[in-house]
């Protein structure tokens, strides 16, 4: 058992045990080799389309697909449709027809119960015409949609110089890695039917001649959209006609990037999509399913990539064990835990340190001259190290310089971090997540880019999460570095006090890591838009003395700061208030203790909810005025997020109640 430092609340007297609690929950959790990992729950596509991409591939009899087919069974609705995440409003048309297909192919007869319900969901929501680019292209891929109708990527994209705002580096690490597959894909119209018994054609019921399979026309006639639905339009004719002098040698280049690109588990860039459009990228051009890199990519699926739940497989849309480690000893440093003492710290130290990313990767391209020094959101994603697991590991590893044995090689990684995430700092103060200067607009409205986001600008959770890193190696407000990110903050900051959470859901999230940003370089807590911010985060307490927000609140502004109580956002809620160490807010801050000791069970918390963003569903990347008249209709979503991917981080709920616990003991006792 790890010595903990206690005292006894008078406030609370149950404090110490519910602490004590979580910290041995951890210490069970820990894997052998010293790391934590939590599932990433998303939506039911995952499950959907490794069904759809196993067909298309050829690969027969795998043990897996009843698994999948059980588990997106699962998580029908009552309604029959499928939604993106847990107790969202309205189902999803995407997710929906995806499910259906893999169903479908899976055996299941349209007058199978399942089908006859998401068959009734997805014609009384405008059929098949409805959905995205992303699913349109899985409609072609088994001939349910033509592909001369899916907008065209051009191989030849990987050609377009630096100075082209559509170079391939100009998107976001995501959305570069998937482009690139999609491209070959989209260039040899690859074509695999569903068997005649398995077709889709009661989706179509007055007739495939019937559906408008035309992509939806936004914007002016003089505007960008529409000039890139024209160029779209060539394309397909360029194509059709066979004047594609060069198309060969593009789709090699392309290739060899995909093939230099693969991770060391066999998945690309530590997510679904670039990973699953690689696979049938590279099986499009010739590699059969037996070749090492398309067994080594299959053969990924077979480990930690899956979970159960319930008896039913699921697929994880990308892995979280370096975040959960590093947020796990965070919790467990706020909570007094002596590392000394602690053989559970010590092996999640260790097994961080060798996580450092000492490669190069994509980021060079625009930051030169800087030593590799981060770390990625997954154990084996080497390409793409991200500003926020390398700003937690920098806290962490920074708490550390008192107690561990090789203080030389610490100071040698936070010298290499540090010196890292200062050089990836954006031109207007803050930070993307995985590269500098990601925000070109102008690829938003290109119209593949209908889906999630395509860019990776600055954000304001970002820049605090930095400047508490930075600010506890000393650096203070009167830094360049700071001063900029600070400015950036402030313009970000919304009229009623709270910031935009582009990473976490949303605004209690945003907020929370800005506070803790300003407090970290000096900051004055007293100042007018820190207490604006504070008092915008009391004034969403709810009456249980939790805090909670709907993923909703990305569409619909009414929602700000509110919805159910969850242990994560209350954690978040009572760090963002611990900041100010005002006693203005002892209450709310006694109340949000009292909220995750009645609810702690089994020393850990329950939490269905989703409180991680992947993508909000804007094409930007970044916060939007959610007034603007027509918004919906533009972005073709409401508060269901057709175009955004929500993701439940398991651990969310342990260690962030845990952190806020531990602080709060310091603060109340």
């Amino acid at each position: 058992m790890d010595a903990i430092i206690s005292t006894v609340c008078p406030h609370h007297t149950h404090m110490d045990r519910v602490i004590e609690d979580a910290v041995a929950w951890l210490n069970d959790q820990q894997y052998p080799e010293g790391y934590w990992a939590g599932m990433l729950e998303s939506n039911v596509c995952m499950e959907a389309e490794w069904i759809l991409a196993m067909y298309i591939l050829g690969v027969e009899n795998d043990p897996k697909i009843e698994g999948l087919k059980q588990g997106i069974l699962d998580e029908q609705r009552p309604d029959g449709s499928w939604e993106t995440y847990c107790r969202a409003p309205e189902g999803d048309i995407n997710a929906t027809v995806e499910a259906y297909a893999a169903l479908r192919v899976c055996g299941m007869a349209p007058a199978a119960d399942p089908i006859e319900r998401a068959r009734r969901w997805i014609l009384d929501h405008g059929g098949v015409s409805r959905v995205r680019v992303f699913t349109r292209y899985w409609l072609a891929l088994i001939g349910e949609w033509p592909w001369e109708k899916t907008p065209n990527i051009p191989p030849e994209i990987i050609f377009l110089p630096r100075w082209s705002p559509i170079n391939i580096y100009n998107f976001a690490c995501w959305a570069r890695a998937t482009i690139l597959p999609l491209a070959i894909l989209s260039a040899h119209r690859t074509v695999r039917p569903f068997p005649d018994a398995s077709r889709l054609d009661e989706l179509f019921p007055a007739g495939r001649q019937a559906v408008d399979y035309n992509h939806p026309k936004i914007g002016s006639p003089f505007s960008w959209e529409r000039f890139f639905t024209v160029a779209d339009r060539i394309l397909h004719l360029y194509q059709r006609i066979g004047m594609a002098p060069g198309r060969k040698t593009a789709i090699r280049a392309c290739m060899k990037w995909i093939v230099a690109h693969q991770d060391a588990d066999g998945a690309w860039g530590g997510i679904q999509p670039p990973w699953i459009y690689s696979l049938m990228a590279l099986n499009a051009e010739g590699y059969p399913i037996t070749h090492p890199v398309i067994r080594k990519g299959l053969d990924a699926l077979n480990g930690y990539w899956t979970f159960e739940k319930n008896g039913a497989l699921h697929v994880q849309a990308s892995e979280s064990p370096v975040w959960d480690t590093l947020l796990s000893l965070m919790a467990m440093q706020d909570c007094g835990c002596d590392y000394t003492r602690s053989p559970a710290m010590k092996k999640a130290v260790e097994w961080i340190l060798g996580q450092e990313i000492r490669t190069p990767g994509d980021w060079q391209v625009k930051v030169k001259g800087v030593e590799p020094g981060g770390w990625a959101f997954q154990r084996a994603n080497a390409s793409y190290p991200d500003i926020d697991d390398t700003a937690v590991a920098l806290i962490v590893l920074g708490r550390l310089r008192h107690c561990y044995e090789d203080r030389q090689r610490l100071e040698a990684v936070i010298k290499r971090a540090t010196r890292w995430v200062i050089a990836m700092q954006c031109r207007k103060g803050g930070w993307g997540a995985f590269d500098r200067d990601n925000d070109k607009k102008i690829l938003t409205r290109i119209p593949f880019c209908d889906f999630g986001e395509v860019l990776d600008p600055p954000s304001a959770d970002l820049a605090g999460r930095v400047i508490k890193a930075i600010g506890d190696q000393g650096m203070d407000r009167s830094h360049p570095v700071v001063r900029r990110a600070m400015a950036f903050i402030r313009q970000e900051q919304e009229p009623k006090g709270c910031w935009f959470g582009r990473w976490g859901v949303n605004y209690i999230y945003g907020t929370a890591a800005v506070l803790s940003g300003l407090q970290a370089v000096g900051e004055d807590m007293q100042a007018g838009y820190v207490k604006k911010a504070a008092d915008w985060i009391a004034s969403r307490q709810n009456r249980d003395g939790g805090w909670g927000e709907s993923c909703g609140s990305y569409m619909d502004a009414a929602l700000r700061g509110k919805g159910e109580s969850t242990p994560s956002q209350t954690g978040w809620a009572m760090m963002a208030l611990l900041e100010l160490d005002d006693p203005k807010y002892r209450k709310a801050i006694e109340d949000g203790v009292s909220f995750l000791i009645a609810r702690q069970q089994g020393g850990t918390w329950d939490e269905p909810q989703y409180t991680g963003t992947g993508f909000p569903g804007y094409g930007e990347g970044q916060r939007i005025d959610l007034a603007a008249e027509g918004l919906s209709e533009k972005l073709c979503q409401g508060a269901e997020l057709s175009r955004g991917f929500m993701i439940n981080y398991n651990m969310y709920r342990h260690y962030f109640p845990l952190m806020a616990l531990g602080r709060a003991r310091r603060f109340l006792c």
